[in-house]
């Protein structure tokens, strides 16, 4: 892949986008725009090859960026993520009579390495650990990062017609293209991406990339469950979330799956007082809710609704194992135990995991199998499902 600089990739895609937008009549969704910001090949923000995970953000030397990162997930924080989710994995292998691993979205390969160290440590009789990736960059790194297995990972582009094994999907979910809604003055509408008007473009000169901003639209489509009160609101649908369990629960034909991701259960998703939406951008280890600026140059997300995710895959057949907390799941998967042997900065780091005002609340795991449902060891104590 050739390098961009970040500056280029911003215009390069802010075009593409206002071509879009012009070829569909002059406005295009949210979740159309999301879509193209994250997955455009080459200069989306999951299919450029700029450094996205990491616990530092950038620094300076002589003049110059070093390093950096924009956002660190769990399995970067720490080793004890992986190893203590591996211990799920394992017993859903068992359970389900199946022997691979299908990871979604699997970033730099660090949980990767982390389960199949775990799962290979344990005896587990694995036969295939497979990747679903839409970024060609981090597929380098994650081949790079896992390339002592040799033959035992591979990488798939497309699903097969059948399909059988333990998913796994570590901040997958919330990088699906969602739709916003807003309800202006009692009356819903569908938030899209328009190109600025020419007195409205400010100050960005001739030859400058086309402005985007907002424009809402008159539509028949609702939130769940409308929200209490009267007042202006803002929120977001998961079609494509939903779409994407459907079409996992389609092709799984035996086993199991765990999502991992920040959010909240439908009534909390749409509750009054949540009335800007959940979509934000980071950047830098910032976060920032404009995702019309810096095109291609940061994240977008969206927090899941677990209600609909539990739905969609009930209605395709699919059971609900349980739903909790991380901090809940990785205690009941032994999280504390390892903690006990590991050295002090590995017991610290851990800490984030499990913490209410870290990781610990917001983050929630749901698990899924086909079939009769069965104890699932993450959800032994403390199951949340009455509440979706």
């Amino acid at each position: 892949m050739t390098y961009l600089p970040a500056e280029d990739i911003s215009v390069r895609l802010n075009q593409i986008i206002a071509d879009e937008i012009r070829q569909q009549g002059g406005w295009i969704g949210f979740d159309t725009f999301m879509a193209m910001a994250l997955y455009t090949p080459g200069l989306g923000y999951y299919a450029n090859d700029s450094l996205k995970f990491g616990a530092l953000p950038y620094t300076t030397q002589d003049g110059k960026k070093v390093g950096g990162s924009d956002f660190v997930t769990a399995p970067e924080i720490t080793p004890l993520f992986g190893q203590t989710l591996a211990a799920q994995v394992a017993q859903a292998l068992q359970q389900t009579q199946t022997r691979e691993v299908w990871e979604f979205g699997a970033g730099t390969g660090a949980l990767a390495l982390q389960l199949l160290d775990s799962l290979l440590a344990q005896g587990v009789a694995l036969s295939r650990y497979n990747i679903v990736d839409v970024s060609g960059s981090l597929r380098a790194r994650q081949q790079h990062t896992l390339e002592k297995f040799g033959d035992l990972v591979h990488w798939v582009q497309a699903l097969p017609d059948q399909m059988q094994g333990v998913v796994v999907g570590n901040e997958v979910l919330d990088a699906m293209p969602v739709k916003l809604l807003h309800r202006l003055q009692g009356v819903w509408h569908e938030r899209g991406v328009v190109l600025a008007e020419p007195q409205d473009a400010g100050e960005a000169g001739e030859g400058a990339p086309p402005a985007l901003v907002w424009q809402d639209r008159v539509t028949g489509l609702r939130a769940p469950m409308e929200p209490e009160g009267p007042h202006d609101y803002l929120t977001e649908i998961h079609p494509q979330g939903e779409s994407f369990i459907r079409t996992l629960a389609d092709k799984l034909t035996a086993g199991a799956a765990f999502f991992i991701d920040y959010g909240f259960p439908e009534h909390e998703y749409y509750h009054p007082q949540r009335s800007g939406g959940t979509v934000m951008c980071h950047q830098q280890h910032q976060a920032d809710p404009d995702p019309l600026q810096a095109v291609g140059r940061k994240d977008i997300t969206a927090h899941i609704n677990f209600t609909g995710m539990a739905l969609a895959a009930q209605d395709a057949g699919w059971s609900v194992l349980g739903y909790t907390s991380q901090a809940r799941f990785l205690i009941n998967c032994g999280l504390a135990q390892r903690m006990e042997s590991a050295p002090l900065a590995t017991r610290v780091k851990a800490q984030t995991l499990i913490m209410e005002h870290e990781m610990g609340e917001l983050f929630k795991v749901i698990g899924l199998c086909c079939g009769e449902p069965w104890q699932a060891l993450g959800f032994a104590q403390g199951d949340r499902t009455h509440t979706l």
